[in-house]
Formats: structure tokens, C-alpha cells, sequence
């Protein structure tokens, strides 16, 4: 029989489905074509059964699906829920999708995930840029102040829609009530990419969810710090300010129409933990992350992030003081079997998850405090990442730039031209450009800052940065 430990399955119905799959498995003559043998390609396709004709009929005549989303629903306080096998960037873009039509503005913070600016591009929507906060003393982003959201919407009083991402990749919590404040008085929804807070709202010493404190929808990503699959996430909504016709349209206009029921039962199964223990099981992460932040500030000259706005579950540090080269560190963390979230010359951040425990919070926190003083070398500037620090000037909506016909030019004669494609450092994936921007001597610089701190340039079509893709126009 197919294990439960504890015992989920009587109130996660994708689970209990994919359990009796597993307990009474068919001779099926439906996809996926490994038809459940493993003997073939290995253990890689194990547990691989699809929501069509595996945990339902290919009629869909169960509704294991439908009950699920309802569940989940219910937990979060919202009346539409879908889950997504795609994860935040497919939830994203179905978003997006229901907000407007073509050519409608919307205020977007510049913390948005390059999913949410290709979902503006799909929906042919133009953003009206607003910027995070940013601490002096560590260079990383706070939240989108609501007075900024607030002269936004009064400058430009036709947007349809307010969207952030929140809490900030390295853990920085908003005043999303406030947020959600600005965007009513405006008569607009709030959406929250709250891809990072699946956990939010379900302990005390954790920030609300971004529903609890008004937001009309949130995305988030059970797989990040839920035990669900990689690409589990769920889209959920109050529908007072959104027509859920529009979101139903909008995910199925962008999802695979060959869902992996493993990726759905694991989101419901994610659900039907948190609501049964997870408020006991955040505890001992909690309590566990916190003795690892204490350890952590007792190295001279490293700051770790902490207090009421930063999630008690991210490990984010900040190097510079150190002399230490994060990147070096994180090639001591590979050698000794872990890995964190992102490194980069000046931050480290690691993520912990109710999955975690005191012993592998330990493991990590003496192996960073034994690589600093290895490494530990004169104290240089913070400068903190670079995307948070660029004015981005629009000269095309995102989608006319991504459709328009472009060239490709040499980065000397880049500086002036309209940028036709998204380039961001990754982590986190937060643009310096983006179709429909002017590129800059600023924006270039903050790529050569980001690539000299180690980061990773990504979705560049030359990832060299010799020569940049620019729009004809």
C-alpha cells in the first residue's frame, strides 16, 4: 500500500487519488507513453501519473480536482483558487491575462518576476514603474511604499490594476494592507506575487498572507516553502474587484492542457499539511532559523536580515562587511553537499522550510561561519544588487517591442536604442531591461555590476552582453 504517514489522505482528495494509483495501479492505454513501467528509463518517470485519465477519468467525472482547489480556497480565505503546474510564472501570466484589455495601464512594482512583464506582454498590458524602497545600510529592497502606489494611481488615473511582488525575494516583507488601501480608494485590485510566502498567515510569528490583508489575489508557489513538487502553485482570489471568468479563462489560455497529477497531488497534499499541523511544524523551523540568525550576527562584521518585516524563514546575509567573497563561500557550501538559494559576492540567501530541522540549520550555519573567517578580508562599500537601483524610461509597451522587428547591435552603440528583450541578473530574475526600454549607460553598468558580483546574466540572446537585440523603431 501506498504510505501515508500522516495520514493526509481522508481530507486531500488529488492526494488520496494518487495513492489509490499507486495501490491499484490500471494497464493504461492513455499517456504518458512510459505507461507507468520503470524499467525502461528508470526511477526518473516513478510516481509520474497524470490528472486525465489517472487521479480522474479522462472526463474529469470525479472533480478531485475541483474539490482540491475548494480546499484550498476555504484555507486561504479567498473564493477562487486553481492550481497551476507551472508554477508562479504560469499563475503569473494567467493573471495577467484577466486584468485588462490591450493597451490598459497597470502600476507594477520593479520587483516583478520576468514571468508577471511577460505576462503584461501576452495581455498586451503597458506598466506604469513603481520602485521599492531600498535600506541605505544594506542596499536590498523593502516594500512598494503606499504613498508611492498612491501618487501613481492619482497621476495616472486610468490604470486598471495595482501589482507587486511581496515579500521581496531576500525576504522583505510590505505594507501590502496599505497597498491594498491605495489600490481601493482607486477603485483597482491588488495583486500580490507572493510566490515566496506560501507559509504566511498559518503561524503567529509570521507575517499575514497578502489575502488576510486585502489583497483581491495572490500568486504563490507551494513548491518554494511548501513540501510540494517543483512547479506547484496556486493562483487564489476574492472576486469582489475580478470576474472569475476572466481568471478561469486566463490560466487555461496558458496551462498545458497534459497536467502532471504528482504536481497536483503534492500541492493538495502541501494544503492539507498546513492546515492539519502546519503551525507546529513552522515552530520548530522558526525557532530553528532563529537560533541559525543568532549564531550568524555573532560573525564580525556579517548582517543578517531580521525583525517583524523580514520572513522568519529566510537566511538572508550581507557580506561586505566580512571582506568575505560570497561566492567563495558558496563554493565551500557546495563542497560540503549544500546549497543556498543564491550567492553573490556581497549576499548570501538561503531558504528554510518546515521541512527543515535544527540538525541541517546547524550544518549550514558552522560551514558559512567556518568559510567567512577563511575567507574574511578588509571591509569594502555595501552596494546591495543592482536592479533595485535602475530608472527604467518606457519608450514601447512591452508587448509592441517584443512583436516589433529588432536587430542586433554592438553594446557601444546599444546606449540610446530601444531594447527589444529581458535581460536580468538571476537570481532573482528582476529586470534592468525590458522589451520597450530605453537602454541606458546606467542599466548597462548595473549588468556589469551584477555579472562582476558573480551573478548570472539570463534570457539575453548573446548572454556575453557583446552585442544586444534592439527594436527598428
Amino acid at each position: 500500500m501506498a504510505s501515508d504517514p500522516r495520514g493526509l489522505r481522508t481530507d486531500a482528495p488529488l492526494l488520496d487519488a494518487w495513492l489509490r494509483f499507486q495501490e491499484s495501479p490500471p494497464t493504461p492505454f492513455s499517456i504518458p507513453g512510459h505507461k507507468q513501467r520503470t524499467d525502461l528509463v528508470g526511477d526518473v518517470v516513478a510516481g509520474d501519473v497524470p490528472l486525465y485519465a489517472g487521479l480522474d477519468t479522462m472526463k474529469l467525472s470525479s472533480g478531485v480536482l475541483s474539490h482540491a482547489e475548494a480546499r484550498a480556497a476555504q484555507l486561504w480565505g479567498a473564493d477562487f483558487c486553481r492550481f497551476s503546474t507551472g508554477g508562479a510564472t504560469h499563475a503569473n501570466q494567467a493573471v495577467a491575462l484577466a486584468l485588462g484589455r490591450e493597451g490598459d495601464r497597470v502600476v507594477v512594482s520593479r520587483t516583478l518576476h520576468r514571468s508577471l512583464l511577460l505576462g503584461l506582454v501576452l495581455a498586451g498590458l503597458t506598466p506604469v514603474w513603481v520602485r521599492p524602497e531600498v535600506d541605505p545600510a544594506t542596499g536590498l529592497p523593502l516594500g512598494v511604499a503606499p504613498e508611492t502606489v498612491r501618487s501613481a494611481l492619482e497621476t495616472n488615473p486610468d490604470v486598471r490594476a495595482v501589482l507587486v511582488g511581496d515579500p521581496s525575494y531576500v525576504g522583505t516583507a510590505g505594507d501590502v494592507a496599505g497597498l491594498a488601501e491605495a489600490a481601493h480608494a482607486h477603485g483597482v485590485p491588488l495583486v500580490v506575487d507572493a510566490a515566496w510566502a506560501a507559509h504566511f498567515g498559518f503561524h503567529p510569528d509570521l507575517p499575514r498572507h497578502p489575502l488576510e490583508l486585502g489583497a483581491d489575489a495572490m500568486v504563490t508557489s507551494a513548491h518554494k516553502t511548501l513540501p510540494a513538487w517543483s512547479q506547484a502553485a496556486l493562483i487564489l482570489a476574492r472576486t469582489d474587484r475580478l470576474d472569475p471568468a476572466r481568471l478561469d479563462a486566463g490560466v487555461e489560455a496558458t496551462a498545458t492542457t497534459s497536467p502532471a497529477g504528482a504536481v497536483l497531488a503534492s500541492t493538495d497534499a502541501a494544503r492539507a499539511l498546513l492546515e492539519q499541523d502546519g503551525e507546529s511544524l513552522l515552530d520548530g523551523a522558526i525557532a530553528a532559523t532563529r537560533g541559525a540568525r543568532d549564531r550568524l550576527r555573532d560573525v564580525d562584521g556579517l548582517v543578517v536580515l531580521g525583525g517583524p518585516t523580514v520572513d522568519p524563514l529566510k537566511l538572508t546575509m550581507v557580506l561586505p562587511g566580512t571582506g568575505a567573497d560570497g561566492n567563495a563561500v558558496e563554493r565551500d557550501l557546495l563542497s560540503a553537499g549544500l546549497s543556498v538559494e543564491s550567492a553573490d559576492r556581497d549576499v548570501l540567501v538561503g531558504v528554510v522550510s518546515l521541512a527543515d530541522t535544527p540538525r541541517t540549520l546547524d550544518r549550514l550555519t558552522t560551514v558559512i561561519v567556518d568559510s567567512i573567517e577563511r575567507h574574511r578580508g578588509a571591509p569594502r562599500p555595501t552596494a546591495g544588487p543592482t536592479p533595485y537601483r535602475i530608472d527604467p524610461v518606457t519608450v514601447l509597451s512591452p508587448r509592441q517591442a517584443f512583436f516589433a522587428e529588432s536587430e542586433t547591435v554592438t553594446i557601444d552603440r546599444a546606449v540610446g536604442r530601444t531594447s527589444a528583450e529581458l535581460i536580468a541578473p538571476y537570481p532573482p530574475g528582476i529586470p534592468v531591461l525590458a522589451p520597450g526600454e530605453k537602454i541606458t549607460a546606467d542599466a548597462l553598468a548595473a549588468l556589469d555590476g551584477a555579472r562582476d558580483a558573480g551573478v548570472r546574466i539570463a534570457y539575453a540572446a548573446d548572454s556575453t552582453l557583446a552585442t544586444l537585440r534592439v527594436t527598428r523603431t
